[in-house]
């Protein structure tokens, strides 16, 4: 008797609808890591970082370099810590922080502050900046990201 091979398997095809349901649960696991990753990822953003100075009614502190507003002045909301908004093009608020560290003129006339507000989002015509409830600074991007405020007041 000859020797003959044995039988191989028939092959099993998808069904239709098990393909579909396949295709359908492998694109939505594809489109859902996709927008997991790029969820995470803030759009382009940047420090805005300059100066903020207070030229009357400063208070130095005499034990140590910092400097505020004067109680008695009217300035006494001008101070580390104090709020600083960012607003982009359409008036929204785009971006907060705080003034940062403060430091006296010799002669005591000038508190000059840090700034330094991170995830400033780019892509805005100008920014205005506001400390406090002072009224607003307006900025172009380039100075903006370049770093280039310097407010002042009093």
């Amino acid at each position: 008797m000859p020797d003959t091979p044995p039988p191989t398997p028939a092959k099993k095809t998808l069904s239709p609808l098990t393909a579909g349901i396949l295709g359908l649960a492998l694109g939505a696991g594809i489109v859902g890591a996709t927008w997991a990753i790029t969820a995470n990822q803030s759009p382009d953003t940047f420090t805005l970082k300059g100066s903020f100075a207070l030229t009357d009614e400063v208070y130095n502190d005499p034990s140590s370099e910092d400097c505020r507003g004067s109680v008695t002045s009217g300035y006494d909301d001008i101070a580390e810590g104090t709020s600083v908004t960012v607003y982009g093009a359409g008036d929204d608020v785009i971006a907060t922080g705080h003034l940062g560290n403060s430091e006296g003129n010799d002669s005591g006339t000038i508190c000059t502050f840090e700034v330094a507000i991170e995830d400033v989002p780019k892509g805005e015509k100008f920014y205005k900046v506001e400390v406090s409830h002072r009224g607003t600074v307006q900025l172009t991007a380039e100075e903006a990201e370049n770093g280039d405020l310097f407010a002042s007041l009093g």
